[in-house]
């Protein structure tokens, strides 16, 4: 029985269009997720080498004046790239993983990004996520909506009620034929991706794999569900359909939107302001009210002076300063509200798998929006210690050439991982199993 079952399954031309559908687009979300780590890798590699050449360079022209010197130079404080953001690139094509600083104020330069086609960004990334979260449960859908129905309306379903032998296994059989067919393709695709992405049997590998099988598994007590309230195939085809553009489509908006309100983050628009203003209000501003604020955030450096006449490297540097100290309040407030969307988005999305897993993915590959506020983060420090070493050496007038630049090469990012895979598959694992569980003992009384 079981080889026939397998036997006509493979038979049917959805099959055959569902596999070459998962197949060709899964071969083409690789390929995006290797481009998208290949143009990473290569501009990390190019950046590396433009920064000893910017150095040598700079260096050359203003060996004499390291104020002068400092103001043109830019150290570059790099986000390595995952290789599992191949599978889920998530916000990282949006936000630079490069920050090419120089000493002076800070809050203008962060934001920079690299320029992207608008219309790619506008579309989005066709990655392994991608196509697990939006494309498998259609195929899932297609190929178990009628399944029951068909048998029903074909009048074979009593035909095998009445051969004495258990209707409800029979059915399993069925459905167990397209379970393993999907999780197959599901194993070749991620099979593929590790091959061709390169990515190393890791831990955070493991958790992605294992979140794509269950999200899978959460879609098929969908169906099944659906499939054990005996409606009409046309009923189960509309019902999934729909289920599929609430969780996967409609829902996500709507938090969205819901998050966005609740915490607006209109302090990026002001920080901005403000940092360009107070910076622009201190060429007006007089140098001693400028220097005592320079002073109290720094008091290491009160015992340089203000020279009475000309041009003053101290007064300058502590100008650039108050730009980032008066827009720092912005800042927080800013980044504290971001952090506040995430974590509301991760609560409310623990009701709904399509969501969490999508977000789940994005922590797990370093590619979500709480990693980069952490990168910026990092990048203000890396840029506080650049000024704490070249303060001193700019206010006492050290001669640009006698500073070892060779020395001074990109730094990298060093991130930490607290993702924890068992709070983010507890609540879709226990929407399964009460979907199967509920549909089960509703239909008890139809099975031997």
């Amino acid at each position: 029985m079981y080889f026939i079952l397998i036997k006509q399954f493979f038979r049917s031309k959805t099959v055959l269009l569902a596999f070459g559908i998962l197949m060709i687009l899964g071969i083409l979300s690789i390929g995006t997720g290797k481009q998208f780590l290949t143009q990473k890798q290569e501009v990390i590699a190019k950046t590396t080498i433009q920064q000893k050449k910017h150095i040598e360079t700079q260096s050359h022209l203003h060996k004499d004046d390291l104020g002068l010197l400092l103001y043109y130079l830019k150290f570059s404080f790099i986000n390595p790239v995952n290789s599992l953001a191949g599978i889920s690139i998530g916000q990282s094509d949006l936000n630079s993983h490069i920050q090419n600083v120089t000493i002076l104020n800070l809050e203008g330069q962060k934001y920079d990004t690299d320029l992207v086609n608008p219309m790619r960004l506008h579309v989005g990334n066709l990655d392994i996520s991608f196509l697990i979260i939006f494309l498998f449960p259609l195929i899932i859908i297609s190929l178990n909506f009628n399944i029951l129905s068909e048998e029903i309306e074909n009048g074979t379903w009593k035909m095998i009620v009445i051969q004495g032998k258990s209707s409800f296994q029979y059915l399993l059989k069925k459905l167990s034929i397209r379970v393993f067919f999907v999780l197959a393709i599901l194993g070749v695709l991620l099979l593929l991706t590790k091959i061709i992405l390169d990515i190393p049997f890791s831990k955070g590998f493991l958790q992605i794999v294992i979140m794509s099988y269950l999200y899978v598994l959460f879609w098929y007590s969908i169906c099944f569900f659906v499939i054990l309230l005996r409606k009409s195939s046309n009923t189960n085809a509309i019902v999934l359909l729909s289920s599929w553009l609430i969780l996967v489509v409609f829902l996500p908006v709507l938090v969205n939107n819901y998050v966005t309100n609740k915490y607006p983050v209109e302090e990026a628009f002001t920080m901005t302001i403000k940092q360009r203003d107070e910076y622009h209000k201190k060429w007006d501003t007089d140098k001693k009210e400028t220097l005592d604020k320079f002073y109290a955030h720094y008091p290491q450096f009160s015992e340089y002076k203000l020279q009475e006449e000309g041009f003053s490297w101290l007064w300058y540097y502590a100008m650039q300063q108050m730009g980032d100290d008066e827009s720092k309040q912005e800042r927080d407030a800013m980044y504290n509200k971001i952090e506040k969307r995430e974590k509301l988005s991760k609560n409310i999305a623990q009701f709904f798998p399509p969501l969490q897993v999508q977000l789940a993915m994005n922590d797990i590959a370093n590619t979500s929006l709480t990693h980069q506020v952490n990168f910026l983060n990092a990048t203000t420090k890396f840029h506080e210690e650049m000024r704490l070493q070249f303060y001193p050496k700019i206010f006492e007038n050290v001669p640009a050439n006698k500073i070892d630049w060779k020395k001074y090469k990109p730094e990298f990012f060093k991130t930490t991982n607290s993702f924890n895979l068992f709070d983010n598959i507890l609540y879709m694992f226990i929407i399964s199993l009460s979907l199967i569980g509920f549909s089960v003992i509703k239909n008890l009384k139809y099975f031997k």
